[in-house]
């Protein structure tokens, strides 16, 4: 049987009304990508059959670090959190709002917004009165910020959490599987 993975994935779909397809990411537990699918779902209800992805990745490797799945009744230490972050950012002469969106291991909220703003996005995207950004409540300039383990669904926080210990330096990265996927062929 396969080990139970984190995964990361770009959802996407037109809701009625809109003009232009929208975006959101959704942190999911299963054994493969595609038991996921009705938990995506139950996620976003509004995209009914227009759901699809866009992109995903297992995470089992952030910076130095290393993402296991254990049961939630293990006794575990985490010094560090799992962060996702969620960068915005302007161009000049383009009507948009580009955005990053990033994995951080680190001690705190603080600690993670700092490594953010050394990006080469957050560097890029900023010019005299558009300012790349993180969410102003936490007093600078980010979209998001929140540890991932806050944000998976609720029926999996109750029966898993999150490992991390540091990784061998030969660990390789995670894969990134980009494109549009079907929720039916994923």
């Amino acid at each position: 049987m396969e080990p139970l993975k984190l995964y990361m994935l770009l959802l996407g779909c037109t809701l009625p009304g809109r003009h232009t397809e929208q975006h959101d990411v959704f942190f999911g537990i299963a054994r493969k990508v595609s038991d996921l699918v009705p938990d995506m779902k139950a996620f976003w209800p509004e995209a009914g059959d227009k759901l699809h992805v866009d992109g995903w990745r297992e995470v089992n490797r952030v910076g130095n670090y290393d993402i296991a799945i254990v049961s939630r009744d293990e006794a575990i230490e985490n010094a560090e959190q799992l962060y996702f972050l969620n960068l915005g950012g302007y161009k000049p002469g383009e009507m948009e709002e580009f955005h990053y969106k990033m994995l951080r291991v680190s001690k705190d909220i603080g600690a993670a917004i700092r490594e953010a703003k050394e990006t080469a996005f957050y560097k890029h995207t900023t010019f005299d009165t558009a300012t790349s950004h993180v969410d102003d409540k936490y007093g600078v300039d980010v979209d998001d910020i929140v540890p991932v383990k806050d944000i998976l669904p609720a029926t999996i926080r109750a029966q898993y959490q999150l490992k991390i210990t540091p990784a061998e330096a030969s660990a390789q990265e995670d894969e990134l599987f980009l494109g549009y996927f079907q929720l039916h062929k994923l």
